[in-house]
């Protein structure tokens, strides 16, 4: 018996992994002096207060793609 081989479909071979599409989304976010989730004040750079934010902006992203 021959082991059994995880091939994707041709059709998601042309897709970047999962998590290359969230930095994507997330690096074509421009600073806007608040947080993205929570609206926390921030500088003109950061784009998210926290990692707590950052991961439920990627969760609520990928549900609603």
């Amino acid at each position: 018996m021959e082991p059994l081989q995880n091939n994707p479909p041709d059709d998601a071979s042309t897709m970047p992994p999962p998590m290359a599409r969230r930095v994507d989304t997330r690096q074509s976010l421009p600073a806007k002096g608040f947080c993205w989730y929570c609206d926390k004040p921030l500088d003109s750079v950061k784009r998210f207060c926290g990692k707590e934010c950052h991961d439920a902006f990627d969760e609520e992203d990928e549900f609603t793609k």
